[in-house]
């Protein structure tokens, strides 16, 4: 039975004249993982500090529940430099009574395969986001909020983060772009959009659906509001003299019309991307032959060849370290191997985007980023003024004189990927686009790369991203070795887990990878092995009455379908949570059973099928 860890009712917060919550209302409960998704800027951060406590509203209530623990770790965690990972996961610098806490640190310096007397100082951005989730985990929270947990984390990392979020006895929010992520984890998804939460059971893939049929909804309200605000204006211009008592309703009417008009708040713009693409390059990109190349001790890349031609689409894949980055530049000509030969092609010209955004100059204005020196810009055969084309990246006239150094992590990786695409260019390299941007955001860049005409060179470690850019792998297999694959992320992971297991060592690459792999697929093989197993079993001649039942199963699970659409609905009516909260936690429920009934059916549906096509061969 779960129960309410924090009410939100009618919050209102805002930064200037920008509203970021208008009379929001929301309730976590135990045992809820929760998504928090919305557009960059929307307020999800802030949000998050509110219920963490850190900020307060400028209007509304929040309740928490009795001696309510909340635990955030943010997008780039704040740790003591000073202190080993031990001492900090462990508490051995504070004065407290908890003598399980250094235990605990051990289990999850273990878990992650830290080093316990390794200092702070110095440590990576995945290693350092591992330690501030660790210590979090340490302190046993009941609310866990993070901002972006899957930033700096290689597939190892995201795959233990899924476990450990799964298996939480914490209730969950997380901020994050991963829409993998949030259907491996998220049982319940929420949208900040325009100073509304707006609540979704389910995770993402099932949001995706329910948000289409809820903006369908929408717009056809919008356009019955719209069309009978129009008649209420045509009426009252005729200049009605007899404003009577049978007339008032209506002019009242006509004026809550004109209110509800000009307090509807449109959603915010999509970002509206184009690339100057350069001149075609020779159909050989570039040939690499055996490679070497590694920094002192460590080699990170050994005896590596390949040839990339025009058009290709091609993920790098690695943990952290591997290399990855290493072998872009040495791709690009930047950097010169230690042995072998790197030949460029013809007609080549390079748009780079890089995870760290260093081409930005912190003191330049937004405009001057664009095009210094000019204001002007050209895409392909469009010239555009330099504001106009920042307004279809979602910069107002006014932000694009702001400084870089005022943006926030979403706006820089915007601005980043507006002057990348004023440069003409046949390569695109891209090394971690997907931090900081928003989902939407992040499917448009998907289909602006799937329709490039030049090549792109991409890591990421954003699995959907990859699945719907490359067509090709290069994957560290340890070791300094580099090998090909086709296709993406999962074309990759099948390829991986097809091949027969070698001894080898647990310490490398190459392990790391099949170890991530397995884990983030052995609980759905698992599943499937059992319906198949249970298929071979009952597999026969399909009776009269199981006929029957299989053609009634199509109606019952569109049923199904309908009782949990309209469970949605209910369940995005903020009102629902403030006024009723008993009720949200039952409709909560129901969901969850049809959901396993509707599991149910479609597993009975595909037996029966199985079946009716055996007795017909």
């Amino acid at each position: 039975m779960s129960t309410p860890l924090i009410t939100l009712n009618a919050i209102t917060l805002a930064f200037g004249h920008h509203a970021l919550l208008d009379k929001a209302d929301l309730m976590v409960s135990s045992g809820e993982r929760i998504g928090l998704i919305g557009r960059n800027g929307a307020g999800k951060s802030s949000l998050l500090k509110l219920i963490a406590g850190q900020i307060h509203p400028d209007d509304g209530e929040i309740k928490r529940a009795s001696a309510l623990k909340v635990e955030t770790v943010q997008q780039e965690p704040e740790l003591d430099e000073s202190l080993t990972i031990f001492e900090l996961l462990s508490g051995d610098y504070l004065e407290q009574e908890d003598w399980q806490r250094p235990a605990r640190a051990n289990m999850y310096i273990d878990e992650l395969e830290l080093h316990g007397d390794s200092s702070i100082k110095g440590l990576s951005g995945g290693m350092r986001k591992r330690v501030a989730l660790a210590r979090a985990l340490v302190n046993e929270p009941d609310l866990l909020l993070l901002d972006e947990p899957t930033n700096h984390l290689d597939f190892e990392g995201i795959s233990w983060l899924e476990n450990v979020i799964k298996n939480a006895r914490c209730s969950v929010i997380l901020i994050t772009h991963d829409r993998r992520f949030l259907d491996n984890v998220a049982n319940r998804i929420i949208e900040l959009e325009l100073g509304r939460i707006l609540s979704f059971p389910g995770n993402f893939t099932r949001w995706s659906e329910r948000k289409a049929e809820w903006l369908a909804a929408e717009a056809l309200e919008h356009e019955r509001a719209d069309k009978l605000l129009a008649q209420e204006e045509a009426w009252i211009r005729k200049g009605v003299r007899a404003r009577r008592a049978r007339n008032e309703g209506r002019v009242r009417r006509l004026e809550q019309l004109r209110r509800e008009r000009s307090e509807r708040r449109e959603r915010q713009g999509n970002v509206s991307m184009a690339i100057a693409e350069g001149r075609r390059s020779g159909k050989v990109v570039v040939e690499l032959e055996n490679i070497k190349h590694g920094y002192g001790d460590k080699l990170l890349i050994k005896d590596f060849s390949t040839t990339i031609m025009r058009k290709d689409r091609i993920g790098l894949i690695g943990p952290n370290g591997s290399g990855k980055t290493t072998l872009l530049k040495i791709i690009l000509g930047k950097i010169t191997p230690d042995s072998g030969t790197v030949k460029l092609g013809t007609n080549i010209t390079v748009g780079y985007f890089d995870q760290m955004r260093a081409q930005l100059d912190e003191e330049a204005t937004v405009a001057e980023t664009i095009n210094p020196g000019s204001e002007w810009v050209e895409i392909g055969t469009q010239r555009k003024h330099v504001t106009s084309y920042l307004e279809d990246f979602l910069f107002s006239p006014k932000r694009s004189q702001s400084p870089v150094k005022s943006l926030s992590g979403g706006e820089r990786a915007r601005l980043a990927l507006a002057r990348m695409f004023t440069q003409p260019a046949n390569i695109l390299v891209l090394d971690e686009p997907t931090n900081d941007l928003d989902i939407e955001t992040l499917e448009l860049l998907e289909e602006l790369l799937q329709e490039y005409d030049g090549t792109v060179l991409l890591v990421s470690h954003d699995r959907e991203f990859l699945n719907n850019v490359v067509t090709q792998t290069i994957a560290t297999t340890g070791d300094g070795l580099w090998r090909e694959f086709v296709g993406g992320y999962d074309d990759w992971t099948e390829q991986l887990l097809s091949e027969t297991p070698s001894t080898k060592n647990p310490n490398n690459d190459q392990h790391k990878l099949e170890k991530a792999v397995k884990k983030s697929t052995e609980n759905s093989e698992s599943k499937n092995d059992k319906k198949a197993d249970i298929r071979r079993q009952k597999t026969a001649r399909i009776t009269s009455w199981e006929q029957r039942e299989l053609d009634e199963l199509p109606l019952k699970i569109a049923e199904v379908e309908q009782k949990q659409a309209e469970l949605a609905e209910q369940l995005s009516d903020p009102d629902l949570y403030k006024n009723d909260p008993d009720q949200v936690e039952k409709l909560n429920n129901k969901n969850i059973e049809l959901s396993e009934l509707l599991e149910k059916l479609f597993d009975r549906w595909e037996e029966l099928e199985e079946k009716s096509a055996a007795g017909q061969q």
